[in-house]
Order: structure tokens, then C-alpha cells, then sequence
């Protein structure tokens, strides 16, 4: 396709939207087809492909054996953690996920009752959530190892009628018991759950509670094989809880035929991936990567998935990537910026990357959270192929933001996501909701509709949705991300809107000034946040982790990098206190906690998010804090 290819798709996508994903649509297999693509009644509320019936389920599995893939690898399970490796064809994906959808049924799971599925990375866990799809059923999936005070707060929050879990998680050198975790959970929460089905582990088994708890094998021996159920289009496949602002999770709610057409569409225009292609996303399930990309997509796309139980570093070095990506002939790859950091420091030269055949590997993808130019600039130069950064969210369901390979690739500029996926109309406000220049920093906000596949409201809070995502810019999704739009098209996404720092008058994004820490040769990561000051208002503070074996001492590099950001973006922003730290602390799916250590710079009360990977990590931040006359 020719690059004005991008624009004539761009520019249907948005004056003939039902036009352009009822072609879309027309890809899958409909039980029964929509009366109206988009019902736009109950606007704000708007629902695609409202009358029609439709099962993920059989689009996903059932279809590719019907149609000649039956003995296609569907999901190649990869676990350097427990020294194993399993494949599973379309065929007998499809076998096991119709087992156990009538062992869920015969544990009395019912059409539009809600799962709650607590798993490790294992196979497993996207036989519960393609099973409960299979039926009818609601599956909400949490980050296995939470707390049992967090998974309570989901309990509570979801209600759920059954709980899927296993007996451990693995980590490099620990096996973490979730058997206490749910059990504690299950004490905890107001919503009593009656009844689970437990998967032992041979890591770890664990006594079953009688009467509550189902073991996993004996249920499939003796469950009966469940047919797909055709459920309204608009029905809710899964709910997704993400941290709210106010510490509440937030529950994401995705229906099936909107998400289905969606994740089709993005496969093979973000991903450029057709049928058969191995696709890797080293993920979680707990995450909205793994729903949207290590399970659905790949799935009704026809390609092979990777479930990756490991680590990008230790398991058992910097190349476990490589590996995986060599032995299994990946062509996609799909990860979080914080991984190629993780590998950067420990092998910045890239010699691993030489000791692996990667001739099958033609694309990265990068997204989870903003990623620094020094990084893409890295992997382009190590990896010798594309490196493509994309925007999106949880409530969002798939990339927003991208550089679609599958029209055409565009000039890649290190530091943005590209442009609007076809489907997304962005605009950039201030705060009074009026259009910035270009080159100008705002607050990113999508046109509604929304396209398919985002998200259709909060589970059984319409107000929360209203409240937390329209309610501030009439007309518009509030993505919470301060940004702005050059004069080729091109988005930039900075930071969240809370990490835009004023001092003394001038809005200056943190995000800027870590691009040019991260730039710093001997710099692997790094983050920028804005502290209280009684005289500007706010100050930036650089938190710098190095790469192995620099032998600068940590006041030069410091003083490097103060002179930095005075060339690069001026004196305007009073940048002159950075720290050199051993880790940053981030969440298991690689988010940097900058909101958290403003607070602990502020000496303001915080909340350490459940999702958080170290917590002893917060403790090294505010002792580097304190040494800056912070965190008092």
C-alpha cells in the first residue's frame, strides 16, 4: 500500500465509521448479524454492532479448525522458569477449552455470571478466560501473586460466582504460594465466593478446602465438552480493573463483537501479522497486553501465541529474549520499554543478541509506558529491524497511537507513538477545552465514539465512567495524558497530565527532560519528578539508574547531566538536583511509580499501589530523597 493508503483508510475510518468496521466485521463469523453498527441512543453510550450475536470463543478457535488450521501450533507455552515446554494446536486448544467451560458449567457458571481468574503465566489461564467466553460467562482477571488485600478489593468489587486459580506462581529463585493468597482473600472479602477450581502445580501442591475448592484435573475428567454460546454483540466479555486515581480499582468493562473486530483489525494493520505468523507479547494476562495481545488477538487472527513464563534478565541472562525469539521463529514482538532498559544495562553492547539466529524476526513493537528515543535508537541499532513505539490504554483495549506496518511504515521518530490508528480521532485542549498550536503541550482527549473495542463503561458504575473519562471535555475521552501534536501529524505523549511540572509559571513535561538523561551514555533508565518549592512552585529532580560497568563516579555523571538539560531545553527549567539510585520502583507490568515518589518527595501520604513489583524500592527512593533535603 502506498503511504496515502494510511490517509484514505485514516479519513474513512472517521466520515463512514459504519461503513468502514462493518467491512471489518465482516471478517469474522456472526451467529446472527447487528441490526445497527452503531447505536448511538444512549450517547454518550454508544454500543457497536448492537442486535447482532456473536461468540469470541468459536472466532478464536472453533473457526481456524473448521477452516484448515486445525493442527497449527495455537499457543507455545515457554517457561525457562520451570524448565519446560508445551505446544497446543488449534485442534487441542480447542478441546481443552470446551473441557473445561463444562467443568465451569457443571461448577454452576452460567451465560453472564463473572470469573474471577487469579493464574500465573501459564496455559491454563487462557483456557479459563477462552472458556468462560465460550459460555457466556464474564471473566476479570487478576495480576497472579496480588495481595490477598487487593484480590479481596476485586472479589468485592466484581462478585464473582466462581474463582479460578492455581497453587503457586514462579519467580527467579522463589516460589510464591497462592493457595494462602486466595484462601486469605476469600476470608477477607465481604462477597463470598462458594466455590473454586484450584490448578496443582507440581512446584507446589496444595491442600484443597472441602466443599469450596474443585481440583482443576478432576474437574475436566469429569466434565462433559461445552458448545460455544451465542451472546449479544454488546454483551461484556471480560472485566479489566485498573488503579484509579483514588486508589479504587477501576473495572474496565469489553464487549465481544466490538473487541473482536477491533483486535482482527490491529493485528494485521498495526502488527502486519496473517495467519500462521508467530506473535509474541511478553506480558501477563493480568495486564491488558496479555488479554489483547497474548490471548484474543493472535487467537482470531490465526497466528501462534507465545505464553512466556520468565524474565527479560536472569532467566538465565540478558538474552533470554533472543532465545525465545530464535527457537520459536518469532516474527512479532510485542514488550514494555522497561525490558529493553533491563537488557540494556546489563548487556549494553548487544553481544548476546549476536549468538542467536533472529532471521524470522522482523518487527518490535514497544508500549506500556512512554519510551525514551535512547532506547528505540539502542534496539534499532543492536537488532537491525524496525522498532515501533505505540499508544494505548487499558480502557482502550488495543493501539491507538501507532505506526500501522500494515499500510505502510512511516519515518519512525524516536520519541513519539506515530500517528492515529485509523478508528481514533485525537485532539490536544488546554485546560479551559480549547485547541493548542501544534508543538504546544495539552491535555490528549479522543472524539467520541470511541471505535470498537474500547471500552463500553465501568462494571456496573455508568457514573464512574461518565465521572472519570467524559464529564471534563464534553464530546470527548479523557486519556489523562498531557501531550502534543507536531506539524507532520505526529502524537507525542509526555506523561500523565499530573506529571506536567510548573515552574514558576512555565509547563515544562518531565517527559522531555528524561529524554535527555536517558540520552546520557551512561544512563539505562531514568525518571524526572516535580517537587514542591516554596519560590517556582515546582522543581524537577533527576532519578538516574546506570548501566553495568561505568566507571564515572555518580557526582560526575550528575553534574553531566545538570549541564544536560540547561543545553537541551534551557535554564527555564531549573533543572539542577539528580541522584543516582540502584532500581527505580514501577509496577510488575513496568510502569515507573512517579505520582508515588512525588509524594514521598512531598512528605505527602501516599498508598503503595498493589501492583508495585519491589516494595523495599519505594524505601531506597526516599532515603536518595532525603539525602537531597527531600522526603522529610
Amino acid at each position: 500500500m502506498s503511504a496515502s493508503k494510511y490517509a484514505e483508510q485514516y479519513q474513512r475510518s472517521l466520515s463512514e465509521p459504519e461503513i468502514f468496521w462493518a467491512e471489518q466485521a465482516a471478517k469474522l463469523r456472526w451467529h446472527k448479524p447487528w441490526s445497527k453498527v452503531l447505536d448511538d441512543s444512549k450517547a454518550p453510550f454508544y454500543r457497536w454492532f448492537a442486535g447482532a450475536e456473536f461468540n469470541t470463543c468459536y472466532n478464536a478457535l472453533d473457526r481456524h479448525v473448521e477452516e484448515g488450521r486445525a493442527d497449527q501450533v495455537a499457543i507455545t507455552y515457554d517457561s525457562p522458569l520451570t524448565n519446560s515446554l508445551k505446544k497446543f494446536t488449534y485442534r487441542e486448544l480447542r478441546d481443552e477449552v470446551a473441557l473445561f467451560a463444562g467443568a465451569l458449567r457443571a461448577n454452576g457458571v452460567k451465560r453472564g455470571d463473572l470469573v474471577v481468574i487469579y493464574m500465573p503465566m501459564v496455559p491454563e489461564a487462557a483456557v479459563a478466560m477462552l472458556a468462560c467466553a465460550r459460555i457466556g460467562a464474564v471473566h476479570s482477571v487478576v495480576f497472579g501473586g496480588f495481595a490477598a488485600p487487593e484480590l479481596a478489593k476485586r472479589i468485592d468489587a466484581a462478585k464473582p460466582v466462581l474463582l479460578v486459580s492455581a497453587t503457586c506462581g514462579i519467580e527467579p529463585g522463589r516460589v510464591i504460594d497462592y493457595k494462602p493468597l486466595l484462601d486469605q482473600a476469600i476470608e477477607l472479602a465481604e462477597h463470598k465466593v462458594t466455590r473454586t477450581i484450584i490448578l496443582q502445580r507440581p512446584q507446589r501442591e496444595a491442600a484443597l478446602i472441602a466443599g469450596r475448592d474443585v481440583d482443576w484435573q478432576e474437574a475436566v475428567e469429569a466434565a462433559q465438552p461445552a458448545d460455544c454460546v451465542p451472546v449479544a454483540s454488546t454483551d461484556p466479555l471480560y472485566v479489566l480493573y485498573t488503579s484509579g486515581t483514588t486508589g479504587k480499582p477501576k473495572g474496565v468493562v469489553r464487549d465481544h463483537g466490538g473487541h473482536a473486530v477491533a483486535l482482527m483489525y490491529s493485528m494485521k494493520t498495526v502488527f502486519d501479522t496473517n495467519p500462521g505468523d508467530v506473535f509474541w507479547a511478553a506480558s501477563d494476562v493480568g495486564w491488558v497486553v496479555g488479554h489483547s495481545y497474548i490471548v484474543y488477538g493472535p487467537l482470531l487472527q490465526g497466528c501462534t501465541t507465545i505464553f512466556y513464563e520468565g524474565k527479560p534478565v536472569g532467566t538465565p541472562d540478558a538474552g533470554a529474549f533472543w532465545r525465545v525469539i530464535s527457537q520459536h521463529g518469532v516474527k512479532t514482538f510485542f514488550t514494555a520499554p522497561t525490558a529493553f532498559r533491563a537488557i540494556k544495562k546489563e548487556d549494553p553492547e548487544g553481544k548476546l543478541i549476536g549468538q542467536y539466529d533472529l532471521s524470522k524476526f522482523k518487527t518490535l513493537y514497544l508500549a506500556g509506558e512512554r519510551c525514551d528515543p535512547d532506547t528505540i535508537l539502542w534496539a534499532q541499532d543492536k537488532l537491525k529491524v524496525p522498532v515501533i513505539d505505540n499508544w494505548w490504554q487499558t480502557e482502550l483495549g488495543w493501539s491507538a497511537i501507532a505506526n500501522c506496518q500494515g499500510l505502510e511504515l512511516m519515518p519512525v521518530k524516536p520519541g513519539s507513538a506515530a500517528v492515529p490508528v485509523p478508528g481514533f480521532e485525537f485532539a490536544v485542549l488546554d485546560n479551559a477545552g480549547t485547541p493548542v498550536k501544534d508543538d504546544d503541550i495539552g491535555n490528549v482527549v479522543i472524539k467520541l465514539p470511541l471505535p470498537p473495542g474500547t471500552l463500553s463503561t465501568m462494571w456496573q458504575n455508568d457514573q464512574g465512567y461518565h465521572d472519570n473519562y467524559l464529564s471534563r471535555y464534553p464530546g470527548y475521552y479523557l486519556t489523562g495524558d498531557a501531550g502534543y501534536r507536531d506539524t507532520d501529524g505526529y502524537l507525542w505523549i509526555m506523561s500523565r497530565i499530573d506529571d506536567i511540572i510548573n515552574v514558576a509559571g512555565h509547563r515544562l513535561s518531565t517527559g522531555a527532560m528524561e529524554e535527555v538523561l536517558s540520552s546520557h551514555p551512561a544512563v539505562a533508565e531514568c525518571a524526572v519528578i516535580g517537587v514542591a518549592d516554596a519560590l517556582k512552585g515546582q522543581l524537577p529532580v533527576g532519578l538516574v539508574v546506570l548501566k553495568a560497568g561505568v566507571t564515572k563516579s555518580s557526582e560526575e555523571i550528575v553534574r553531566e547531566l545538570v549541564e544536560r538539560v540547561r543545553a537541551q531545553i534551557g535554564a527555564v527549567a531549573a533543572f539542577k538536583q539528580a541522584t543516582v539510585i540502584a532500581r527505580l520502583p514501577k509496577t510488575r507490568s513496568g510502569k515507573v511509580l512517579r505520582s508515588t515518589m512525588r509524594s514521598i518527595a512531598d512528605s505527602q501520604p501516599h498508598t503503595v499501589p498493589a501492583t508495585i513489583d519491589d516494595p523495599k524500592s519505594l524505601e531506597e527512593i526516599a532515603t536518595a530523597l532525603q539525602a537531597l533535603g527531600y522526603a522529610k
